[in-house]
């Protein structure tokens, strides 16, 4: 049950940010197993003054078209799928919308299963 949450700037179209929202799903499903249906995604638009980062940190050069996308998953993934995660991710994206590798930024949050709850208040994995 990943919960993704996606920051990019504003003025991108709506096809841009459904390109967004299907490729983030595909690789998870892809290299972390997520069941069909399992998507649960935000995106927060930004403009210029409210939009922060670092253009070649860490030796990557970014430009203001830069996705930060952060995912809050279960810890239940070795080292190996999610480094195919980051991998995949920023490939599809590549493809399609069109995003530079360059301009895709993962944060991965990972958590204990019974921290979910997925409605009713009640701890499904618990």
């Amino acid at each position: 049950m990943p919960l993704v949450n996606i920051s990019l700037r504003t003025g991108k179209t709506a096809a841009y940010k459904q390109a967004i929202f299907d490729n983030v799903y595909l690789a998870l499903r892809e290299t972390f197993n997520v069941p069909e249906n399992d998507q649960f995604m935000l995106l927060t638009e930004h403009d210029a003054a409210s939009f922060c980062y670092n253009a070649s940190y860490m030796n990557v050069a970014r430009s203001d078209e830069l996705v930060f996308i952060q995912l809050t998953v279960s810890n239940t993934r070795d080292l190996e799928q999610k480094k195919a995660l980051f991998h995949r991710i920023a490939q599809r994206l590549g493809d399609n919308p069109g995003i530079r590798p360059d301009d895709v930024f993962i944060n991965l949050v990972e958590v204990p299963k019974e921290n979910w709850s997925f409605g009713h208040g009640l701890a499904q994995y618990a």
